[in-house]
């Protein structure tokens, strides 16, 4: 009993278990407070945030974020349908190839008040965009290889693990893999 319950646990791990991905990136607009961070958190389709996966201080106007190569928690996870698709550049319809879970990511800062390296609640988010040339970046987690298409040649092909995009919005959407060797500029304001 006890082997087939090391490898059932073995079976679990290795599904949770997804690429690793890092954004770096400067960070634009005003003066920037010595102890402002940046964060990668999990939302719902509707925008709720519900799990920080990692969050990093700004340093010389940079930063690192690395996401993790583990799956984020279940209740930050979501069934992949075309209602729930509400990503950059989607336009109805959308298709979904199959049956996935997805968390997406958005991009936060905030200011670490009392240095501890983590969000508390006392310390609010503030969304921002992460963009390489007027591209956004999308980053999301799925369980498992899924495709989803939509409207204006939207066409994303992702891959068990963090996906990230640049997704170009304009008369047509162009989406291209993001590398991690790509520099994202995150703009706040005042």
């Amino acid at each position: 009993m006890k082997t087939f319950s090391f490898a059932v646990s073995l079976l679990l791990l290795a599904a949770g278990a997804a690429d690793a991905l890092t954004v770096r990136g400067s960070v634009a607009g005003g003066n920037l407070p010595p102890d402002l961070r940046v964060a990668g958190v999990v939302v719902t389709p509707f925008g709720q945030v519900v799990q920080e996966i990692s969050s990093v201080p700004v340093t010389g106007g940079q930063f690192a974020l690395e996401l993790p190569g583990t799956a984020p928690t279940a209740r930050a996870q979501v069934v992949l349908t075309p209602q729930n698709v509400n990503w950059p550049g989607v336009i109805d319809p959308v298709q979904v190839s199959g049956q996935a879970q997805v968390a997406e990511l958005k991009f936060f800062t905030y200011r670490d008040q009392n240095n501890n390296g983590r969000r508390d609640e006392n310390e609010p988010l503030r969304e921002v965009i992460a963009d390489v040339r007027g591209a956004n970046l999308f980053v999301v987690w799925v369980n498992t290889d899924v495709s989803v298409t939509a409207s204006k040649g939207f066409q994303a092909a992702l891959k068990r693990g963090w996906n990230a995009f640049l997704v170009d919005v304009g008369k047509a959407v162009n989406v291209q893999p993001f590398a991690d060797s790509t520099v994202v500029t995150v703009r706040i304001g005042r």
